[in-house]
């Protein structure tokens, strides 16, 4: 009994620690601004992106926030 309860207790430490480390930290935040981390790096294809979701879309700058031309978020 008492060894289904420490491993019990050991499976659920385990559970509610593999969580714990989701997301970026502060000081990785350097490492993925480089540039080669970028999805986009030519800045041609990135203006020739926002020029074709901006004539559909009916809205400047949708990339980086919710919402568009027709009303709806």
């Amino acid at each position: 009994m008492r060894h289904g309860m420490l491993t019990a207790g050991l499976i659920l430490l385990g559970t509610i620690s593999g969580c714990s480390s989701m997301g970026v930290e502060p000081w990785e935040r350097d490492i993925l601004a480089k540039e080669e981390m970028q999805l986009t790096t030519d800045p041609i294809e990135a203006t020739t992106d926002d020029h074709i979701y901006f004539s559909k879309e009916a809205s400047s700058g949708g990339r980086g926030f919710g919402g568009g031309g027709c009303g709806c978020n």
